[in-house]
């Protein structure tokens, strides 16, 4: 008796802490969303299997499997769509096209490794309405409904072969090595292109546009190397999963949806080389009802970052990025671990970020833009961060994010609607508690559009530097504590502070 008491005392805690570690579902976290917003499903397929290997692939890493990707994805999509198989094995390809209703499933130990071979990357138009062109990214789609990326396996982009090097980004026996391998370097020895061709690109490409505002798709070609593509880029799909796969080693982002909707990012892994240029994780730009969770993130640039840029037949009033939730996540080496902008003319809000971590990233909460390319940004709601061992600011809204051209300042130039002024409002900031930064916040506004009503809450902030701010107003602390290694914890400059 004694001991079937025993036992039901420990099936009891085992199911209190089965319970107490639930395993959240998307519907808990748009729940808990501090804004209303519709909810986020993941797409569904029909119950079918095409294994890549039926159509020719070979996981050799020698074989190129370009044309059976394409085969396998069309024949899943003919029968209705379902599930694109990668067993493991090492799967060298060209760029592969996403189709509805499929599922590229990359079973553990596959290996997805794109050529480095770039004359296999056509160029294509941006979007299917775009009149620019770019390379094929290594994955894309474009106007797709139901799409995913999943499985245990490994997508590689083999950005190495694609990216530029600063000098200043490598050690010196690094740099030794990477100079030997080929390639060329700037005039003035502090770049590495991987061709003369790449580090042309620039100046054909203005020089093109000069001599012929319509160029083809061919004109483009001299500048392949130069335009680098996103890894994986999908513009205005709608039911799109990223799960437990792990993305890396990117020509330039990571991840980059645009113009999508009812997409969700989930325990996934996103990769580039801290010194990778313009190696962003996870862009989302102009994207609504977003979720992403249980993901982690190390990369070149920006790590999970907002972006909203408006089109030619968007409205200034309208907000083209809205209902994001991110939550428990962690990001490792980036410029910002969670961002916003620097394109915010696209109008952002409906923004929570929760229960993540950053160590080591180059700023924290980073909020960038400038006069230009500037948007109304609001109702952002951000709990429950934790920091550590921070390059630069803890947490940073600049609007002087670049400058605008020589011999101006963002203050010079005029105010009309066209200039596409930042304004930062309505943030809601709370519980984030930091062990080591440079600067617990700064704050620089425009004097004729100062960042306003923010709120903090709850914060403990360690850094060499306490509160920096110029041009705000109506900024609310409640239980917030600066610790400075020097100086005042609150340096304040024409604020209106509560």
């Amino acid at each position: 008796m004694k001991k079937t008491f025993l036992f039901v005392l420990m099936f009891m805690a085992l199911g209190a802490i089965a319970q107490e570690k639930k395993i959240k579902t998307p519907a808990d976290y748009i729940k808990a969303a501090p804004f209303k917003m519709p909810a986020v499903t993941p797409p569904v397929f029909p119950n079918r299997s095409v294994s890549i290997t039926a159509h020719g692939a070979k996981g050799d890493g020698q074989f190129l499997n370009t044309q059976a990707f394409a085969n396998a994805i069309a024949a899943a999509s003919k029968a209705g769509g379902g599930r694109v198989v990668v067993p493991a094995g090492l799967w060298l390809t060209g760029p592969i096209e996403l189709k509805s209703n499929i599922d590229l499933n990359v079973e553990r130990g596959g290996i997805i490794l794109f050529t480095k071979d770039l004359t296999q990357y056509p160029i294509i138009k941006a979007s299917s309405s775009s009149s620019t062109f770019t390379p094929a990214s290594p994955i894309y789609g474009y106007d797709l409904t139901n799409v995913a990326i999943t499985g245990q396996g490994i997508i590689d982009g083999s950005g190495e072969a694609w990216r530029p090097v600063k000098k200043s980004k490598l050690t010196a026996s690094e740099w030794k090595a990477l100079v030997a391998t080929g390639g060329v370097l700037s005039p003035k020895g502090d770049i590495w292109w991987p061709s003369q061709e790449a580090m042309n690109g620039e100046a054909y490409l203005k020089k093109l546009k000069a001599e012929k505002p319509k160029a083809t798709a061919e004109d483009y070609i001299p500048a392949r190397t130069f335009l680098r593509p996103h890894m994986v880029y999908l513009v205005n799909c709608k039911n799109v999963l990223v799960d437990q796969v792990t993305l890396r080693n990117a020509p330039k982002f990571v991840f980059y949806p645009s113009r999508c909707e009812n997409l969700i990012i989930s325990n996934a892994t996103i990769y580039n080389d801290w010194n990778a240029q313009n190696g962003d994780g996870i862009d989302i730009s102009a994207s609504k009802n977003v979720l992403i969770y249980n993901t982690t993130v190390s990369c070149g640039d920006d790590a999970i970052c907002m972006k909203s840029s408006r089109g030619k037949s968007d409205s200034e009033n309208d907000f083209q990025l809205e209902n994001v939730v991110i939550e428990d996540c962690t990001v490792y080496t980036g410029h910002g671990g969670f961002v916003i902008g620097s394109n915010t003319d696209g109008n952002m809000r409906n923004i929570s970020v929760r229960n993540c971590n950053f160590i080591g990233t180059d700023i924290g909460i980073r909020v960038k833009s400038n006069a230009g390319r500037g948007g109304i940004v609001k109702d952002i709601f951000i709990d429950g961060i934790y920091m550590a061992n921070i390059k630069h600011e803890a947490i940073s809204f600049d609007t002087y994010y670049e400058d605008v051209p020589a011999g101006k300042s963002s203050d010079s130039v005029k105010t009309t609607a066209q200039d596409k002024v930042p304004e930062f409002k309505d943030f809601h900031i709370s519980n984030v508690f930091v062990n080591g930064a440079k600067t617990a916040i700064y704050i620089n506004g425009l004097s004729y559009m100062p960042v306003h009503d923010l709120h903090f809450t709850n914060m403990t902030i360690a850094a060499e530097k306490g509160l920096d701010t110029k041009f705000a107003r109506d900024l609310k602390f409640n239980n917030v504590r600066i610790i400075p290694a020097k100086g005042e914890a609150f340096d304040v400059k024409w604020v209106n502070e509560k």
